[in-house]
């Protein structure tokens, strides 16, 4: 797979930290800060080791800082797997 969808990162986020009541995934969220989905740092860790071990990749922690919302978070990822993909 060379692309993280949202619908596959909600699926990460549900599986290694659960889904805070209230709070819908499935919603428009990709503009919405980790906090605001009930996302602490641990639990976006625990769903980076998930998609690290998943695709294949190494994320770049000093990133972490910009990727606070879904959207710049799909961004880092999918920039790390469009550069290991084969041209």
């Amino acid at each position: 797979m060379n692309r993280l969808e949202l619908s596959s990162l909600t699926r990460i986020l549900r599986e290694c930290a659960g889904e805070e009541e209230g709070v819908d995934l499935d919603g428009d969220v990709l503009d919405q800060y980790w906090f605001e989905l009930g996302y602490d740092s641990l639990a976006v860790l625990q769903t980076t080791g998930y998609i690290e071990r998943e695709f294949g990749i190494v994320l770049d922690g000093e990133d972490f800082d910009e990727a606070d919302t879904p959207r710049r978070y799909l961004d880092m990822v999918n920039r790390v797997l469009s550069e290991r993909a084969p041209v």
